[in-house]
């Protein structure tokens, strides 16, 4: 059985980050921004959990070099592990 942590600390902290950057960037002026910035702050808040650098990701999509395994497959294979 996977364990539950006592707390939600980490989807606080999660959602903290979108708060502050949301505050220091005074909002976005466009619904199209506004799903950048979130898409964004996904990618780099979930590789930042995965233990990937979000900067190497996203420069190895951008170039089409593809050499690292996309986020998807990495929490494939976390979650596999942590079910064994």
């Amino acid at each position: 059985m996977p364990e539950v942590p006592l707390h939600n600390n980490a989807a606080e902290l999660a959602a903290r980050a979108k708060v502050r950057k949301r505050d220091v960037s005074l909002q976005t002026i466009t619904e199209e921004g506004t799903k950048a910035n979130d898409t964004f702050m996904t990618i780099v808040q979930t590789a930042k959990k995965l233990g990937v650098s979000a900067y190497q990701y996203i420069c190895d999509r951008v170039s089409g070099t593809f050499g690292m395994p996309s986020l998807a497959q990495l929490i494939r294979e976390k979650s596999s592990i942590s079910r064994n």
